[in-house]
């Protein structure tokens, strides 16, 4: 049976090299780590991992990549490898840092496309009582929500193993039949309006690139590094307190504060910013597994923008009519040929751009064991999962501090780290006084 690829899976596939680089690499992972508070029972959670990979066939699925014959092949389920670690650690005050470093360790290691299943678990144990677990899962079999279906999923299989009563998970729709939909909804064949949409939006666009520190011709060899910093809690709560005003998100007023800072930096009123959307379609598919991620660019002109709040409003506009156009990235760049030009640049990188706002899982129980979620990362780090051209700043909300923590992920072939810590310096530096004052002049570029 052939099984066609997801719109996304084709995505990557473009910057596939044929080599161990990019999307398809062993570095191209996603991790999760969680404090597991009480005694963790190893045979138990064994099983409960194993239970996972049956329920989502996605973390036993690979991509043909063969030219002509790329397609999605289904594999029987096989064990899940969970590695126990000793990471005795008398000073409960430091803890936080060891997890932490035991997370970093894992996202810098090379955990193979072909390795199936595409799920692998290490506990770290601190004492009895206390331990991490870590998940790692490649890239191309899940994504942010994901990692968060996989860990309730695991929760509840764990404390079935232990012999708790527990309620029944919903129906998991296979990824495979996603993307069977997805081919049929977008189908060339298929009058789809967001098309028109995406064309004239998008008319004469590129995708706004930054400046790079070695040209991309250079070969300098590559791996993805992470700066990590802190936005302070008084500006966290302007974001948040002017989302409100604005009727918008906390994604929305720190996006158009993202483009105030690029139109300074690279001098252009026309800024064209990529995200990543959820891009999973119909409720069916809201308890599956699978890399649903969409690439979405958001395109402003922050010309003649008398003040920040004016360019928030013009940033909610673009998003809220993105948000009611869905459609596949490689449609989009169908329809806009020169969007992805800065991709191909020899001296421009492209910075993506995220905001995270789910709440962390707190004190859930599985069982006799409670899981909380490690969302607090500060640790910066040399090499971490790979991003396949470019950078990422990422902002996490922490309702716990009531701080952001950024992450800023960036391909050293491309970006020093210096330029990457100016860069996240700048970006604060300019985000302070819009948010303080968001009806002041805006000074231009």
């Amino acid at each position: 049976m052939s099984i066609p690829l997801s719109f996304n899976q084709e995505f990557l596939c473009m910057f596939d090299q044929g080599d161990e680089q990019g999307p398809f690499g062993p570095l191209y992972n996603i991790v999760g780590g969680w404090r597991l508070a009480g005694k963790v029972d190893t045979d138990a959670l064994r099983e409960a991992l194993d239970d996972i990979v049956v329920r989502h066939e996605a973390l036993r699925t690979t991509i043909v990549r063969t030219p002509g014959d790329q397609r999605q092949e289904i594999h029987p389920a096989s064990p899940v490898r969970l590695e126990v670690r000793d990471l005795s650690e008398p000073d409960h005050a430091a803890r936080a840092r060891r997890a932490e470093e035991l997370l970093i360790k894992l996202e810098g290691g090379h955990h193979g496309v072909e390795d199936l299943p595409l799920i692998r678990a290490v506990l770290g144990r601190f004492d009895e009582e206390d331990a991490v677990l870590v998940l790692v899962v490649h890239h191309t079999a899940a994504d942010e929500v994901s990692m968060q279906l996989i860990i309730r999923d695991l929760g509840v299989r764990y404390a079935e193993r232990r012999g708790h009563e527990v309620a029944p998970l919903p129906e998991a729709t296979r990824f495979r039949d996603f993307a069977v939909w997805e081919r049929e909804r977008y189908a060339p064949s298929v009058e789809v309006a967001a098309r028109d949409y995406w064309r004239l939006q998008l008319a004469g666009a590129r995708i706004t690139g930054v400046p790079t520190d070695h040209p991309k011709s250079a070969g300098v060899a590559k791996t993805t590094a992470v700066h990590r910093f802190r936005v302070d809690a008084e500006l966290t709560s302007a974001a948040l307190a002017m989302a409100r005003q604005t009727r918008g998100s906390a994604f929305m007023v720190l996006l158009a504060a993202y483009k105030v800072f690029l139109n300074g930096l690279v001098g252009e009123d026309d800024i064209v910013v990529p995200t990543l959307a959820s891009g999973r379609g119909p409720a069916r598919f809201q308890n599956t597994v699978g890399a649903f991620f969409n690439f979405v660019p958001l395109r402003t002109n922050v010309s003649g923008a008398a003040t920040f709040r004016e360019v928030v409003r013009r940033t909610r506009t673009t998003c809220l009519k993105a948000y009611g156009n869905p459609l596949p990235f490689g449609q989009v760049v169908a329809g806009a040929p020169e969007l992805a030009a800065s991709f191909g640049a020899d001296d421009l990188g492209v910075v993506a751009f995220q905001v995270f706002q789910f709440p962390a899982l707190e004190g859930e129980d599985a069982g006799d064991v409670r899981i909380s979620e490690i969302r607090r990362r500060l640790l910066s780090q040399s090499v971490s999962t790979d991003i396949p051209d470019g950078a990422m700043l990422q902002l996490d909300i922490d309702p716990a501090s009531g701080e952001m923590l950024g992450h800023l992920g960036y391909n050293t072939n491309l970006f020093h780290e210096s330029t990457m810590r100016e860069f996240a310096a700048g970006f604060v530096e300019v985000l302070g006084p819009l948010l303080r004052n968001p009806d002041a002049p805006l000074s231009r570029s």
